[in-house]
C-alpha cells in the first residue's frame, strides 16, 4: 500500500494510503465536481444542499448540512477522505471529522483559487487528466465569452438582516468576471445597513443562499431608487467547481439582458 502526501488549500498536510475509495462530501458545488471526475463509485456521502447531480441527491447517503454534520452518520460510512471548505463548514465539525479519516480543506477566495482546488481534487483522486479538461474548459468558455462591460454593483446574499458579498470573496471575483464592479469595499460579507450611501447602477439580488424572488425587488427598487434591480443565479455566482463552465454562458446572456433595457 503506497502512502501519498497532499497539502490542502489551507497549507495542511494529510496522508492517504491509497487512493480514495469511500468519499464524503461536505461542500455541494465539489460534489458536483466529484460527479463530472467521474468519482461515481467512490463518492458515498453528501449534504443535504447537494442538489446536483440529481442523480445523486437522490441515492447518496445524505450526512446533514454543511453547517451541522451528522458525525455518526459520517462514520457509519467508513470514508477514507472527507472534502470540507473553510467557509462552508465549521471548525468544530473539521476537528471532529478528522477523528474519522483525513479531512481535505479547500479555501476559495478567488477565480484562480477555485481553478487550484480543481486541479488539487483532481491530484486527490488520481485523475489529473479529468480535471484538467475542466479547467481548460472553463478558462476558454470564459475566453469566449470576453464580457468587458463594467457595471458598479452590490451583491446581496441574505435578507433581514440584509448581508453583501464583499471584496477577497469568490463571489466577487466572479462579479468581475461576469462585467459588474463590487462597490462593496469591505472584506467577506458586511451587513449591508452601513453601506446605504452607496450608488450602485444595479442591485443583484442572488438566489441563494438566501432565496430572493422577483417579489423582492420592490423593496430594494425602493432603497436604491437610482439603481435597477435584478435577480440572478446564486450558483452562477458562488459555485466553485465545474459548474464554472456554465457561468460564463450565463453572464454573457446577463450582461445581453441588462443592454436590452
Amino acid at each position: 500500500m503506497k502512502q501519498r502526501a497532499f497539502i490542502d488549500q489551507l497549507g495542511r498536510k494529510l496522508v492517504l494510503n491509497d487512493k480514495p475509495r469511500r468519499i464524503v462530501s461536505l461542500v455541494p458545488s465539489q460534489t458536483e465536481l466529484l460527479f463530472d471526475l467521474g468519482m461515481d463509485e467512490s463518492v458515498v456521502g453528501i449534504t443535504k444542499f447537494c442538489i446536483h447531480p440529481a442523480v445523486w441527491f437522490e441515492s447518496k447517503v445524505r450526512v446533514g448540512g454543511t453547517k451541522n454534520v451528522n458525525i455518526e452518520r459520517v462514520k457509519a460510512l467508513n470514508p477514507d477522505l472527507i472534502l470540507a471548505n473553510k467557509e462552508e463548514n465549521t471548525q468544530e465539525d473539521i476537528a471532529l471529522l478528522e477523528e474519522i479519516a483525513p479531512v481535505w480543506i479547500s479555501d476559495i477566495n478567488s477565480f484562480e483559487d477555485a481553478l487550484n482546488m480543481i486541479r488539487s481534487v483532481g491530484e486527490l483522486m488520481g485523475c489529473e487528466d479529468s480535471a484538467q479538461k475542466q479547467i481548460t474548459e472553463i478558462t476558454r468558455a470564459f475566453s469566449n465569452a470576453a464580457i468587458q462591460t463594467r457595471i458598479f454593483a452590490l451583491y446581496f446574499i441574505w435578507k433581514d438582516p440584509d448581508y453583501c458579498a464583499g471584496k477577497g470573496t469568490f463571489i466577487s471575483s466572479m462579479m468581475e468576471k461576469a462585467g459588474f464592479v463590487n462597490v462593496c469595499e469591505s472584506l467577506r460579507y458586511p451587513e449591508v445597513g452601513t453601506f446605504d450611501m452607496l450608488q450602485p447602477e444595479y442591485i443583484l439580488l442572488s438566489t441563494e443562499p438566501y432565496p430572493f424572488k422577483e417579489k423582492n425587488r420592490d423593496e430594494y427598487m425602493n432603497r436604491y431608487p437610482n439603481a435597477k434591480v435584478i435577480v440572478v443565479d446564486g450558483e452562477m455566482f458562488s459555485w466553485y467547481g465545474s459548474r464554472m463552465r456554465l457561468s460564463a454562458t450565463y453572464f454573457k446572456q446577463l450582461q445581453h439582458e441588462i443592454g436590452r433595457h
